[in-house]
């Protein structure tokens, strides 16, 4: 069996969790880390054993596949750089800043051979492989996503930080073109919407009702699904589930089994393994970039002032 050696460009917050992810799954075949801070490049470096790479050059010498962890403006520049040399890459979400920029990632890791996976973890949620299975057709969704000012990625609106995550999910649940969408969003602490609403209605005639803030004192991730045959409420968070359907003595509810894990460890393992095997991964960049293409329509009808 082929064995890849891995490494991680962006060593900030997220990029530390990959690091560590990779330590776990990869062992010895994680060799490398890439950042611009030179000093918190060879931090993590020490921590997991792995060379501190001089350059991007170097790193690319070092490695076959890769998560880029950086903020979302230098993803395309980074991606195309190592896509072009061939290598997998796993992007942080969003994939890019721009639609065009998103499918020419895509369109040269199809030219070049290679994996190219984009960051929607919650695609790897338990919770939400317990939703697909119990799936028809769905008819309304609803889905809020809150947290507390995170002090990082508010050089974009909540839109794409947040609820570019439902977006790609609510698309891949509904599989039907967008009609139409009405969405609000205000700024607070940042230049951009730090709470937003969006309502989408799909050609197929399911509507779909999304919230969104990161100014939330507390912390909610949870989706609900009415379809002709049940409502399904599920928390991503607590990684748990209820089903209710009608029963000959009134409504029925239950308990969803799920087997709990960590998200992060599944999306990258998923990802080694379709790097490995030249299987296409479960969020390529073609999905990703639909996402972004819808986020950034609900970001520009939004019409927040820039300074």
């Amino acid at each position: 069996m082929k064995t890849l050696k891995s490494g991680v460009v962006g060593v900030g917050h997220i990029g530390k969790n990959h690091a560590r992810i990779y330590s776990e799954i990869a062992g010895k075949n994680f060799v490398a880390v890439f950042d611009e801070d030179r000093a918190a490049a060879a931090g993590v470096a020490r921590r997991f054993d792995v060379i501190a790479a001089e350059s991007l050059e170097h790193f690319a010498d070092l490695v076959d596949a890769a998560s880029i962890s950086t903020p979302t403006p230098s993803h395309h520049a980074l991606g195309m750089f190592l896509l072009e040399r061939g290598k997998h890459l796993l992007i942080e979400k969003p994939i890019a800043e721009t639609t065009a920029h998103a499918l020419e990632l895509a369109t040269l890791a199809q030219a070049r051979g290679a994996v190219l996976q984009v960051g929607h973890i919650e695609r790897f949620n338990p919770v939400l492989g317990a939703l697909e299975k119990l799936l028809t057709r769905p008819r309304f969704i609803e889905s809020h996503r809150l947290s507390p000012y995170p002090n990082r990625s508010t050089e974009i609106g909540v839109v794409l930080d947040l609820m570019i995550h439902d977006l790609e999910i609510i698309l891949h649940l509904v599989r039907s073109p967008v009609k139409t969408f009405d969405a609000v969003g205000v700024p607070v602490l940042s230049k951009g919407e730090d709470i937003a609403n969006a309502r989408i209605r799909f050609e197929n005639g399911c509507v779909a009702n999304i919230t969104v803030s990161r100014i939330s004192p507390e912390k909610m991730r949870k989706i609900r699904v009415f379809q002709e045959d049940a409502y399904l409420s599920l928390d991503y968070g607590d990684q748990t589930g209820e089903i209710f359907r009608k029963g000959a003595t009134g409504i029925q509810r239950e308990s969803v089994p799920i087997e709990k894990d960590e998200p992060l460890k599944r999306e990258l393992q998923s990802f080694l393994d379709c790097a490995r095997d030249g299987n296409r991964p479960m969020v390529s960049g073609h999905e990703a970039a639909a996402a972004l293409d819808l986020a950034l329509q609900i970001t520009r009808s939004l019409s927040v002032p820039q300074e």
